[in-house]
């Protein structure tokens, strides 16, 4: 097949869903920041169409590039994003930002999150590990080293900290597993020493003071499990919705307030009062509480619209794997969409106080250039599967 030809094969439920979520990503960025700009440079929604156009660049390539060329470096990628990650780290590179280490400067400017490139990486990897021709993928020696090369970028996200990040790799993981035909009985396992694992840092967070710890203590045995003391006051504010109602607890109340009040139809756009009088902080409600400002500015209705379209939006990922030519392309787009569903589902669910604030952004509606990007590269790969697929 020539270009045109490929192009005239792109999945159409996800180039709409994709279309419509872009456009309603960049309205709501100009409500949520209509007053802010970065450093006193030009306004955000105008720095995020210009990402987005980058992005479409970067979706025509890897949709034009057959997906088997990227197995073969498969991992070359995954330690070039082990390197960018422990960059992060390094003097005079890294960035540190709200008490977090997540960006890579260069000469002054930030350039690059190294987590976002990392997830591509990562799910390339673990396709190539349990997509390989031929590959019996129920021995267990498979498995570990999957985990194994899980723990990694995990532990290496985690100490930034950004722990919505890591949370999305073990999900993307069991998802490659299942699809390639490990066992349920060890699917299973791990999805009992995740639940696990989970409900022992909940405990950790919230029966020693009540056993009378002394703070200090109580901080020094979270640090030594790598949970941050930002990260136990959001996990406590959780569990008890009127601890620190003006410090930890605020961005979660505000944005309980902004779309509980929205009701059918929404107060307008720009008229949503926590967003325009600032309730919910202009720092991030363009990138991790952009749901909110549309919940709040349309309503119900408007919500409904938004996840209709990430419902096409998988669905189209969903499509594009059944009808994939083969084994490795069945398992790229299930490991691609499951990363999506989880920014989508973590993002929303903080927005409406069913998960603690982790600081994740919702793909495509969310402000922010590395994160567009990879997004944009994700879906790309996905038309990559589905043109070559198999269509008989």
């Amino acid at each position: 097949m020539n270009k045109i030809q490929q192009l005239r094969r792109l999945n159409l439920p996800i180039m709409a869903a994709l279309l419509g979520l872009l456009g309603l990503g960049v309205l709501f960025i100009y409500s949520a920041a209509f007053s802010v700009s970065d450093h006193g440079g030009m306004p955000l929604y105008q720095k995020q169409m210009a990402w987005i156009a980058f992005g479409f660049v970067c979706f025509f390539v890897f949709a034009l590039t057959d997906y088997h060329a990227l197995a073969k470096y498969a991992w070359l990628l995954y330690a070039l994003g082990i390197v960018l990650l422990l960059l992060v780290f390094a003097p005079y590179i890294g960035v540190k930002m709200y008490g977090a280490r997540r960006w890579i400067q260069l000469m002054g400017v930030r350039f690059l999150q190294p987590a976002e490139f990392m997830k591509i990486a990562f799910v390339i990897l673990a396709v190539r590990l349990f997509g390989y021709p031929g590959r019996n993928v129920r021995r267990l020696r498979y498995v570990f080293l999957g985990v194994a090369l899980t723990l990694l970028p995990v532990l290496l996200i985690m100490k930034q900290p950004d722990l919505g990040t890591a949370l999305i790799f073990f999900p993307v993981l069991l998802a490659v597993m299942f699809t390639a035909g490990v066992p349920g009985r060890v699917i299973l396992c791990f999805v009992a020493a995740g639940l696990l694992a989970v409900m022992l840092v909940a405990a950790f967070v919230l029966v020693p003071p009540r056993l009378g710890m002394e703070e200090q203590e109580h901080r020094r045995l979270l640090g030594g499990i790598g949970i941050s003391a930002y990260q136990r006051e959001r996990i406590m504010v959780f569990f008890d919705s009127g601890r620190d109602p003006l410090g930890s607890g605020w961005n979660k109340a505000q944005s309980q307030i902004a779309v509980g009040s929205g009701g059918l139809l929404g107060k307008g756009f720009m008229r949503g009062t926590q967003n325009i009088l600032g309730f919910l902080p202009r720092t991030v409600t363009p990138t991790d509480f952009v749901f909110s400002v549309i919940a709040e500015e349309t309503g119900f209705a408007g919500a409904m619209l938004v996840l209709l379209l990430f419902g096409l939006l998988l669905y189209g990922m969903l499509r594009s794997a059944f009808l994939a030519a083969d084994k490795m392309g069945m398992l790229l787009c299930a490991g691609l969409m499951t990363m999506l569903f989880c920014h989508i589902f973590i993002n929303m669910a903080m927005t409406i106080g069913l998960m603690p604030i982790t600081g994740i952004p919702l793909p495509f509606l969310s402000y922010g250039g590395t994160f567009m990007v990879t997004s944009m590269c994700a879906l790309g790969i996905t038309q990559s599967v589905h043109i070559r697929g198999d269509w008989r």
